[in-house]
């Protein structure tokens, strides 16, 4: 099947938003709990609370907001104007959130994590939802989401990078710096490249339809069973990155013995997760996106072990480690967001209806469920054991020897569980591409289409080439 022949330069310019996305992602659930718990004074268990309880309440509010985007349109299409309203959201939180006043307690935490979640919720399903829609190719698809998830990740990079560079001019930086130092760094590219991606990139054109019933909705999603093995495997694979994640600041200084290269070992974690991509894109053009993802869960199960024989204080070993888990890291995200592309395909052939902000709402929901679980599930294990980062003296072997159980075995259980999910995924390129010989089959018959919402409706129709903005 042709692709749409998108340019790399309009490529490059709709991923640039997931990079302020991501450096803003990687702080919250790998520094804001530290750093609430252990600098802000609120008990760790009750941050992991919630963190946990905030994330449920997205349960309701995901599929409504992307139910919300796949029906209102403007004249930019369906997904740019959600994605702009969410910036101001985004900003006036990170604000509170990153750089709180010293005597702030959990309701501030909570109440200032909610709003956040709100403008998080619109930019990251209007933005996959975008990037599902540009191309109808089935490997085409995968390269989009997987420069997207090139760009997520160099986002944490640079966001790790920017508390290294602190260091480097005014010496040791404390926490509270850091933070707000990460907040200014998003506060600055959010706005940035929201408005080179909506003002370059345009939106395939989508005739319009009526509105399916909810019951009918939900029935054709219950009854997906694409649907169901791709949300089951996110939910075990995100579940298995939050718990590492969220316990990677207690796991490298108490267990590693190296609190000093904790931020330098995260940094090389991401870079390999960068290098890796662009081999996982490699990989699903030659097996298919739904073996790769398994390839890539039973790699990151196989190799997170290694971390139980890394003896404390060993830097370089750990170096090592750290490259060979990180690998794995860029694998996962941008291939399940490529299937969910195939997935609104498969329904829209057979509800007649185009619900791609629903599905990428559900697999955003699925993603926040397991870091909420593992957040208020492992943080209060940490008080339970009885780890103190405060004195890390008084820590006994047998604690820290629990602490990298749970760091280590629960994650490899759970990548091997979503690999096996994924084995058994039906949609492969051969099917895809009968989805899409139907679906371009019913539109051509379709008396819709001459009157599709466009600024040049009849020749991005013709073309199949993303509209674009009304700027260019």
């Amino acid at each position: 099947m042709a692709g749409t022949n998108l340019t790399p330069w309009r490529i490059a310019a709709f991923c640039t938003p997931a990079i302020p996305i991501s450096a803003l992602g990687l702080p919250l659930v790998v520094h804001l709990p530290n750093f609430y718990a252990a600098e802000i004074g609120v008990s760790a268990a009750v941050v992991g609370l919630v963190m946990m309880a905030l994330r449920f309440w997205d349960v309701f509010t995901d599929p409504v907001l992307g139910a919300a985007g796949d029906r209102y349109q403007s004249r930019w299409g369906r997904r740019r104007h959600w994605i702009v309203a969410s910036v101001p959201i985004i900003m006036i939180s990170v604000f509170f959130l990153f750089m709180p006043m010293k005597d702030v307690g959990a309701s501030y935490l909570a109440g200032w994590l909610f709003i956040l979640y709100v403008g998080w919720t619109l930019v990251t399903i209007s933005h996959m939802s975008w990037g599902a829609e540009l191309s109808p190719d089935y490997h085409e698809r995968s390269s989009i989401q997987g420069w997207r998830e090139f760009a997520l990740v160099a986002g944490s990079i640079a966001v790790l990078g920017v508390p290294s560079l602190l260091e480097a001019f005014m010496g040791e930086v404390s926490r509270g710096m850091a933070m707000q130092a990460m907040g200014i760094f998003v506060l600055i590219l959010l706005p940035l490249t929201v408005a080179l991606a909506v003002s370059t990139v345009g939106e395939r054109p989508a005739p319009p339809k009526e509105p399916i019933h909810w019951e009918k909705a939900w029935k054709a999603i219950r009854t997906n069973r694409p649907l169901r093995l791709l949300l089951a495997a996110d939910f075990l694979q995100s579940s298995a990155t939050a718990i590492t994640g969220t316990l990677y600041f207690w796991f490298v200084p108490l267990v590693l013995g190296l609190p000093a290269q904790a931020n330098t070992l995260l940094l090389i974690y991401f870079v390999s997760g960068v290098a890796g991509v662009p081999l996982w894109i490699r990989v699903s053009h030659r097996f298919g996106k739904h073996k790769t993802f398994s390839y890539a869960m039973v790699y990151g199960a196989a190799v997170l072990p290694i971390l139980f024989l890394l003896p404390q204080g060993w830097y370089w070993l750990a170096v090592f480690g750290f490259i060979l888990y990180g690998v794995a890291y860029g694998a996962s995200s941008f291939l399940l967001r490529a299937m969910m592309a195939d997935i609104t395909d498969h329904d829209e052939l057979e509800t007649g209806q185009k619900k791609t902000g629903l599905f990428y709402a559900l697999l955003s929901m699925t993603s926040k469920v397991g870091y909420a679980i593992a957040a208020g599930v492992t943080l209060p294990i940490v008080e339970l054991i009885g780890i103190s980062t405060s004195t890390p003296e008084t820590n006994t072997a047998g604690a820290l020897f629990a602490l990298k159980c749970l760091y280590i075995l629960p994650p490899a259980a759970l990548f091997g569980l979503s690999a096996w999910m994924m084995w058994r995924y039906p949609l492969d390129q051969k099917a895809q591409e009968e989805l899409r010989a139907g679906l371009e089959a019913n539109n051509a018959f379709s008396p819709e289409m001459s009157t599709v919402a466009n600024p040049t409706p009849s020749a991005a129709a013709k073309s199949g080439k993303p509209v674009n903005s009304p700027a260019e």
